[in-house]
């Protein structure tokens, strides 16, 4: 028992030291991202939070388990071991996020986005009359907040021209 322990414990310093590093790492590479001086949020912003929580959530890891507050071994896990992957489900998402990739050059972020958020959720087995309006939505508005709250152009594709999706 004593060395599942210790090792268990050594496993949660690493994950706890693995987050801050890359937290840190994010804060400094956050600082290489070229940005206007005439944006008050700018394209940082969003690194530097989340490399900010990373680095607050390694450290609370680390301090937790120097505490002894470690992580329940297979108890905490709700995996059915005993289900084989479906891979056609597997290969229907890799599908999905390739065509995504191909067409934002292509017909632009709003209609390669509703394609990647319909895709996915059809596929793991939305009702396709419900997702196609949420993925059109969600896509135009990942659209206007990255034009109009950061500053940042998506290619607009297809809709070049159009006031409020055209950053």
């Amino acid at each position: 028992m004593i060395p599942e322990k210790s090792s268990a414990k050594v496993e949660e310093y690493a994950f706890g030291g693995l987050v801050a590093v890359v937290g840190a790492f994010t804060l400094i590479d956050a600082t290489t991202i070229a940005a206007r001086a005439d944006n008050a949020v700018g394209p940082r912003a969003f690194p530097y939070a989340v490399g900010a929580l990373l680095i607050v959530t390694g450290v609370a890891a680390i301090v937790a388990t120097a505490r002894g507050r470690l992580g329940q071994a297979e108890e905490g896990e709700d995996v059915d071991t005993g289900v084989r992957t479906d891979w056609v489900t597997v290969a229907k998402l890799v599908a999905v996020l390739v065509a995504h990739l191909v067409l934002i050059d292509v017909v632009g972020w709003p209609v390669a986005a509703t394609v990647l958020f319909f895709g996915a959720a059809w596929t793991l087995g939305a009702v396709w009359w419900r997702a196609l309006p949420i993925a059109v939505v969600l896509a135009l508005v990942v659209q206007v907040v990255f034009a109009y709250g950061l500053g940042l152009s998506l290619p607009a594709g297809i809709f070049e021209g159009v006031p409020f999706l055209d950053g």
